[in-house]
Protein backbone atom coordinates (compact mmCIF):
# COMPACT_ATOMS: atom_id res chain seq x y z
CA UNK A 1 0.00 0.00 0.00
CA UNK A 2 1.09 2.79 -0.98
CA UNK A 3 2.34 5.68 2.18
CA UNK A 4 0.46 8.77 1.73
CA UNK A 5 2.76 12.46 1.13
CA UNK A 6 4.42 14.17 4.19
CA UNK A 7 1.15 16.92 2.49
CA UNK A 8 -1.38 15.03 2.27
CA UNK A 9 -0.36 13.91 6.17
CA UNK A 10 -0.13 17.70 7.02
CA UNK A 11 -3.51 18.80 5.39
CA UNK A 12 -5.17 15.62 7.32
CA UNK A 13 -3.88 16.86 10.30
CA UNK A 14 -5.30 20.41 9.95
CA UNK A 15 -8.37 19.05 8.66
CA UNK A 16 -8.44 17.36 12.25
CA UNK A 17 -7.43 20.54 14.31
CA UNK A 18 -10.24 22.38 12.93
CA UNK A 19 -12.76 20.17 13.52
CA UNK A 20 -12.06 19.42 17.06
CA UNK A 21 -11.94 23.81 17.51
CA UNK A 22 -15.21 23.35 15.49
CA UNK A 23 -16.71 21.40 18.29
CA UNK A 24 -15.01 23.15 21.17
CA UNK A 25 -16.91 26.31 20.24
CA UNK A 26 -20.21 24.76 19.56
CA UNK A 27 -20.06 22.99 22.83
CA UNK A 28 -18.69 25.98 24.49
CA UNK A 29 -20.78 28.47 26.45
CA UNK A 30 -21.63 32.05 24.83
CA UNK A 31 -23.66 34.39 27.24
CA UNK A 32 -27.40 33.35 28.15
CA UNK A 33 -29.78 33.95 25.43
CA UNK A 34 -32.58 36.65 26.53
CA UNK A 35 -35.57 37.38 23.99
CA UNK A 36 -34.49 40.72 22.14
CA UNK A 37 -30.79 40.46 23.05
CA UNK A 38 -27.59 38.00 22.77
CA UNK A 39 -27.36 37.74 26.55
CA UNK A 40 -24.15 40.30 26.35
CA UNK A 41 -25.41 43.29 25.41
CA UNK A 42 -22.29 44.22 23.26
CA UNK A 43 -18.65 41.88 23.85
CA UNK A 44 -19.14 38.61 24.91
CA UNK A 45 -19.98 37.65 28.47
CA UNK A 46 -16.59 35.93 28.76
CA UNK A 47 -14.63 38.90 27.59
CA UNK A 48 -17.08 41.35 29.42
CA UNK A 49 -18.31 44.63 29.57
CA UNK A 50 -17.04 48.16 31.13
CA UNK A 51 -20.48 49.31 32.56
CA UNK A 52 -19.34 52.50 33.08
CA UNK A 53 -18.60 53.12 29.41
CA UNK A 54 -21.86 51.67 28.11
CA UNK A 55 -23.71 54.12 30.39
CA UNK A 56 -21.42 56.89 29.50
CA UNK A 57 -21.83 56.42 26.03
CA UNK A 58 -25.62 56.01 26.22
CA UNK A 59 -25.71 58.96 28.01
CA UNK A 60 -23.25 61.16 25.58
CA UNK A 61 -26.12 61.45 23.37
CA UNK A 62 -28.44 63.52 25.55
CA UNK A 63 -29.17 67.05 24.98
CA UNK A 64 -31.80 69.82 25.95
CA UNK A 65 -33.00 70.31 22.71
CA UNK A 66 -33.38 66.72 22.13
CA UNK A 67 -37.07 64.97 22.12
CA UNK A 68 -38.69 63.34 24.55
CA UNK A 69 -41.92 61.18 24.54
CA UNK A 70 -43.81 61.52 27.64
CA UNK A 71 -45.29 57.59 28.37
CA UNK A 72 -48.65 56.85 28.64
CA UNK A 73 -49.89 55.17 32.21
CA UNK A 74 -50.21 51.35 30.86
CA UNK A 75 -46.70 52.06 29.49
CA UNK A 76 -44.86 53.22 32.48
CA UNK A 77 -46.74 50.59 34.81
CA UNK A 78 -46.52 47.96 32.89
CA UNK A 79 -42.18 48.65 32.62
CA UNK A 80 -42.23 49.09 36.13
CA UNK A 81 -44.46 45.57 36.68
CA UNK A 82 -41.89 43.82 34.08
CA UNK A 83 -38.56 44.89 37.07
CA UNK A 84 -41.17 43.49 39.65
CA UNK A 85 -40.90 40.09 37.90
CA UNK A 86 -37.35 40.05 37.74
CA UNK A 87 -36.82 40.90 40.83
CA UNK A 88 -39.21 37.57 41.40
CA UNK A 89 -37.16 35.54 39.49
CA UNK A 90 -39.81 35.30 36.78
CA UNK A 91 -37.54 35.98 33.86
CA UNK A 92 -38.95 34.84 31.05
CA UNK A 93 -42.34 36.14 31.99
CA UNK A 94 -40.65 39.67 32.31
CA UNK A 95 -38.92 39.77 28.97
CA UNK A 96 -42.27 39.30 26.99
CA UNK A 97 -43.64 42.07 29.41
CA UNK A 98 -40.59 44.72 28.47
CA UNK A 99 -40.96 43.01 24.81
CA UNK A 100 -43.87 43.95 24.11
CA UNK A 101 -43.53 47.79 25.08
CA UNK A 102 -39.77 47.40 23.01
CA UNK A 103 -37.98 47.35 25.55
CA UNK A 104 -34.64 44.87 25.45
CA UNK A 105 -33.97 42.55 28.24
CA UNK A 106 -30.21 41.58 28.31
CA UNK A 107 -27.45 39.89 30.68
CA UNK A 108 -24.46 41.77 30.76
CA UNK A 109 -20.95 40.93 33.03
CA UNK A 110 -19.13 44.09 34.24
CA UNK A 111 -15.63 43.59 33.37
CA UNK A 112 -14.61 45.35 36.48
CA UNK A 113 -16.23 43.14 38.96
CA UNK A 114 -16.90 40.18 37.23
CA UNK A 115 -20.85 40.56 38.73
CA UNK A 116 -23.79 40.02 36.14
CA UNK A 117 -26.55 42.46 35.38
CA UNK A 118 -29.77 42.44 34.02
CA UNK A 119 -29.71 45.36 31.22
CA UNK A 120 -33.83 47.07 30.57
CA UNK A 121 -32.73 48.86 27.66
CA UNK A 122 -35.55 51.19 25.74
CA UNK A 123 -34.60 49.80 21.51
CA UNK A 124 -35.88 53.06 20.44
CA UNK A 125 -32.45 55.24 21.99
CA UNK A 126 -30.90 53.42 19.26
CA UNK A 127 -33.45 54.75 16.52
CA UNK A 128 -33.95 58.50 14.99
CA UNK A 129 -36.51 59.43 17.50
CA UNK A 130 -35.75 58.01 20.65
CA UNK A 131 -38.34 57.82 23.70
CA UNK A 132 -36.13 58.50 26.76
CA UNK A 133 -37.90 56.08 28.80
CA UNK A 134 -34.50 54.99 30.51
CA UNK A 135 -32.83 52.07 31.57
CA UNK A 136 -32.39 49.96 34.80
CA UNK A 137 -29.77 47.72 35.84
CA UNK A 138 -30.74 44.87 37.99
CA UNK A 139 -27.81 43.29 39.90
CA UNK A 140 -27.65 39.28 39.59
CA UNK A 141 -24.98 38.30 41.56
CA UNK A 142 -27.15 38.94 44.63
CA UNK A 143 -30.61 39.59 46.57
CA UNK A 144 -31.37 43.15 44.64
CA UNK A 145 -32.01 45.58 48.23
CA UNK A 146 -31.39 48.57 47.52
CA UNK A 147 -31.27 51.25 44.88
CA UNK A 148 -29.30 54.08 43.63
CA UNK A 149 -31.57 56.26 41.29
CA UNK A 150 -29.83 59.20 38.59
CA UNK A 151 -32.31 61.12 37.98
CA UNK A 152 -30.62 64.28 35.55
CA UNK A 153 -27.87 62.37 33.96
CA UNK A 154 -25.52 64.95 31.69
CA UNK A 155 -27.59 67.55 33.10
CA UNK A 156 -26.14 66.93 36.71
CA UNK A 157 -22.45 66.25 34.79
CA UNK A 158 -21.01 63.11 35.71
CA UNK A 159 -23.82 62.03 38.28
CA UNK A 160 -24.52 58.81 36.38
CA UNK A 161 -21.06 57.40 37.04
CA UNK A 162 -21.31 58.29 40.51
CA UNK A 163 -24.01 56.35 40.09
CA UNK A 164 -22.31 53.24 38.25
CA UNK A 165 -19.61 53.21 41.30
CA UNK A 166 -22.51 53.08 43.51
CA UNK A 167 -23.91 50.04 41.78
CA UNK A 168 -20.21 48.39 41.68
CA UNK A 169 -19.29 49.40 44.81
CA UNK A 170 -22.01 47.16 46.78
CA UNK A 171 -23.72 44.03 45.97
CA UNK A 172 -27.46 43.46 45.58
CA UNK A 173 -28.30 46.83 44.10
CA UNK A 174 -30.62 47.99 40.89
CA UNK A 175 -29.78 51.65 39.10
CA UNK A 176 -32.34 53.38 37.42
CA UNK A 177 -30.93 55.60 35.45
CA UNK A 178 -33.29 58.44 33.39
CA UNK A 179 -33.29 58.45 29.56
CA UNK A 180 -33.56 61.94 28.72
CA UNK A 181 -31.90 65.26 29.58
CA UNK A 182 -34.18 67.19 32.44
CA UNK A 183 -34.53 70.08 29.91
CA UNK A 184 -35.45 67.60 26.50
CA UNK A 185 -39.19 67.56 25.48
CA UNK A 186 -41.81 70.37 25.96
CA UNK A 187 -41.46 72.43 29.01
CA UNK A 188 -40.57 70.34 32.30
CA UNK A 189 -41.87 66.50 31.24
CA UNK A 190 -38.28 65.22 31.12
CA UNK A 191 -37.39 66.74 34.54
CA UNK A 192 -38.00 62.79 36.09
CA UNK A 193 -37.30 64.24 39.74
CA UNK A 194 -40.28 66.27 39.33
CA UNK A 195 -42.90 63.86 38.09
CA UNK A 196 -44.95 61.21 38.62
CA UNK A 197 -46.28 60.26 35.01
CA UNK A 198 -42.69 58.78 34.11
CA UNK A 199 -41.06 55.33 33.65
CA UNK A 200 -38.49 56.56 35.98
CA UNK A 201 -41.19 56.94 38.55
CA UNK A 202 -43.24 54.24 38.20
CA UNK A 203 -39.95 51.78 38.57
CA UNK A 204 -38.46 53.76 41.55
CA UNK A 205 -42.07 53.12 42.52
CA UNK A 206 -41.88 49.53 42.06
CA UNK A 207 -38.73 49.41 44.62
CA UNK A 208 -40.05 51.27 47.43
CA UNK A 209 -43.44 49.49 47.66
CA UNK A 210 -40.70 46.36 48.10
CA UNK A 211 -39.05 48.53 51.02
CA UNK A 212 -36.15 49.05 48.97
CA UNK A 213 -34.33 51.72 50.35
CA UNK A 214 -33.10 54.32 47.42
CA UNK A 215 -30.16 57.04 47.44
CA UNK A 216 -30.94 59.75 44.76
CA UNK A 217 -27.74 61.29 43.22
CA UNK A 218 -27.95 65.06 41.97
CA UNK A 219 -25.26 67.68 41.34
CA UNK A 220 -25.21 71.69 42.27
CA UNK A 221 -23.35 74.31 40.62
CA UNK A 222 -20.41 74.83 43.03
CA UNK A 223 -21.75 78.51 43.88
CA UNK A 224 -25.27 77.52 44.57
CA UNK A 225 -23.76 76.24 47.95
CA UNK A 226 -19.91 77.38 47.96
CA UNK A 227 -19.59 76.24 51.64
CA UNK A 228 -20.60 72.88 51.17
CA UNK A 229 -19.19 69.86 48.98
CA UNK A 230 -22.59 67.99 49.64
CA UNK A 231 -26.14 68.17 50.62
CA UNK A 232 -27.73 65.67 52.40
CA UNK A 233 -31.50 65.33 53.06
CA UNK A 234 -34.28 62.47 53.34
CA UNK A 235 -36.51 65.01 51.43
CA UNK A 236 -40.25 63.95 53.65
CA UNK A 237 -39.25 60.43 53.88
CA UNK A 238 -39.33 58.22 57.51
CA UNK A 239 -37.59 58.17 60.18
CA UNK A 240 -35.37 55.22 59.35
CA UNK A 241 -34.07 57.39 56.40
CA UNK A 242 -32.93 60.10 59.26
CA UNK A 243 -30.45 57.38 60.37
CA UNK A 244 -29.15 56.34 56.98
CA UNK A 245 -28.61 60.17 56.53
CA UNK A 246 -26.72 60.57 59.61
CA UNK A 247 -24.47 57.53 58.91
CA UNK A 248 -24.03 58.80 55.34
CA UNK A 249 -22.99 61.91 56.73
CA UNK A 250 -20.84 61.02 58.83
CA UNK A 251 -19.00 58.52 56.46
CA UNK A 252 -18.76 61.48 53.78
CA UNK A 253 -17.16 63.72 56.71
CA UNK A 254 -14.53 61.10 57.95
CA UNK A 255 -13.40 61.71 53.75
CA UNK A 256 -12.86 65.70 54.45
CA UNK A 257 -16.03 66.76 52.98
CA UNK A 258 -18.10 69.96 53.93
CA UNK A 259 -21.60 68.09 54.26
CA UNK A 260 -24.98 70.69 54.76
CA UNK A 261 -27.59 68.39 56.78
CA UNK A 262 -30.90 69.20 56.12
CA UNK A 263 -32.22 67.46 59.48
CA UNK A 264 -29.99 70.34 61.00
CA UNK A 265 -30.20 73.20 59.39
CA UNK A 266 -31.68 74.68 56.48
CA UNK A 267 -29.69 73.79 53.60
CA UNK A 268 -30.26 74.75 49.74
CA UNK A 269 -31.46 72.20 47.66
CA UNK A 270 -33.06 69.75 50.25
CA UNK A 271 -35.57 67.84 48.04
CA UNK A 272 -39.09 68.31 49.58
CA UNK A 273 -40.16 68.64 45.98
CA UNK A 274 -38.45 65.21 44.83
CA UNK A 275 -41.43 63.04 43.75
CA UNK A 276 -39.47 60.18 44.48
CA UNK A 277 -39.11 60.79 47.81
CA UNK A 278 -42.69 61.68 48.27
CA UNK A 279 -43.57 58.32 47.24
CA UNK A 280 -40.89 56.59 49.67
CA UNK A 281 -42.77 58.53 51.91
CA UNK A 282 -46.07 57.14 51.14
CA UNK A 283 -44.85 53.97 51.53
CA UNK A 284 -42.80 54.17 54.36
CA UNK A 285 -39.40 52.99 52.67
CA UNK A 286 -35.71 54.70 53.05
CA UNK A 287 -34.86 57.11 50.88
CA UNK A 288 -32.03 59.82 50.94
CA UNK A 289 -30.98 62.83 48.61
CA UNK A 290 -27.48 63.83 47.82
CA UNK A 291 -26.49 66.79 46.14
CA UNK A 292 -22.93 66.92 44.98
CA UNK A 293 -21.30 69.84 44.35
CA UNK A 294 -19.40 69.92 40.85
CA UNK A 295 -16.00 70.33 41.81
CA UNK A 296 -16.57 66.73 43.62
CA UNK A 297 -18.04 64.69 40.63
CA UNK A 298 -14.99 66.43 38.45
CA UNK A 299 -12.04 65.28 40.08
CA UNK A 300 -11.66 61.60 40.16
CA UNK A 301 -10.49 61.60 43.67
CA UNK A 302 -13.04 63.38 45.61
CA UNK A 303 -15.52 61.05 42.94
CA UNK A 304 -14.11 57.93 44.12
CA UNK A 305 -14.37 59.11 48.08
CA UNK A 306 -18.13 60.35 47.35
CA UNK A 307 -18.69 56.56 46.45
CA UNK A 308 -16.73 54.59 49.32
CA UNK A 309 -19.04 56.95 51.72
CA UNK A 310 -22.05 55.96 49.92
CA UNK A 311 -21.12 52.60 50.02
CA UNK A 312 -21.02 52.35 53.50
CA UNK A 313 -24.59 53.00 53.62
CA UNK A 314 -25.76 50.97 50.65
CA UNK A 315 -23.73 47.95 52.52
CA UNK A 316 -25.80 48.16 55.77
CA UNK A 317 -28.85 47.75 53.18
CA UNK A 318 -27.72 44.79 50.85
CA UNK A 319 -27.81 42.76 54.42
CA UNK A 320 -31.48 43.84 55.15
CA UNK A 321 -34.14 41.18 53.97
CA UNK A 322 -37.15 43.06 51.94
CA UNK A 323 -40.57 42.87 52.63
CA UNK A 324 -43.23 41.16 50.28
CA UNK A 325 -44.24 43.02 47.49
CA UNK A 326 -47.46 44.97 47.70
Amino acid sequence: MRAASPKTALAALALTALAVALLIWTLAPHGERTPGGDGSGGPSAASGTDLERRITDYTARFGADTGYLPPGRADREAVAHAVGLLLDGRRAQAAARLAALDFDLRTITDSATGRRYAEIADRTDTGPAPRGWGRVYLDLSAPVRWSVQVPHPVADARTEQLGVGVLRGTPGGALVIAGAHRDAGTGDAADVAHRRDTVFAAVCAELAGRGLPGLQIHGFADDSAPDYDVIASTGRATHESRAAARALATALRTRDFTVCRAWVRSCPLEGHTNEQGRTAAARDSTFLHVEFANAVRTDHRAAARAVAAMNEVTTRWQGRAPRPAA
